[in-house]
């Protein structure tokens, strides 16, 4: 548990650079959500913790990430969201070439407990520097902007 929600920022980055899918998921409540960057939903304490070694393994072998300050806003007094920028570096393509550095911005909802905080809900977000939204055409979908 953490003292603060904001701890999760910090515990996050240190549980990541030392590629600890278990610290990480260490992290979340039994029964948490997570949503990453594509969409993919994971339900539980244990899907988390899978799916994150899994990345350690095979997608981010010896990446870092760096975390931004935290942003906090309290729902009453046992709730919060923490919202944090990040910068991922040392990911790979799947041929095991260096992939180009990302970031992109955390959202995590946190619940306040007898022994501190834990985090129930958690979405992470790529920045897509220049562009709106995305669309779908072909069978394919790409970031675009509509501004000119």
């Amino acid at each position: 548990m953490m003292q603060q929600p904001e701890d999760v920022v910090r515990r996050w980055e240190a549980a990541w650079n030392s590629a600890d899918a278990e610290a990480l998921a260490g992290l979340f409540a039994e029964d948490a959500e997570f949503v990453n960057v594509v969409g993919r939903w994971w339900h539980d304490r244990d899907r988390i913790r899978e799916a994150h070694a899994y990345g350690f393994s095979t997608i981010f072998p010896g990446s870092t990430i760096t975390m931004g300050t935290p942003r906090v806003r309290m729902i009453g007094d046992r709730a919060a969201t923490v919202h944090s920028k990040w910068r991922l570096r040392g990911q790979v393509s799947p041929a095991g070439e260096p992939a180009d550095e990302r970031e992109g911005i955390f959202t995590f909802v946190l619940e306040r407990r007898e022994d501190g905080w834990i985090t129930v809900a958690a979405q992470n977000t790529d920045i897509v520097r220049g562009a709106e939204t995305h669309i779908s055409t072909g069978g394919t979908r790409e970031s675009i902007s509509y501004r000119r």
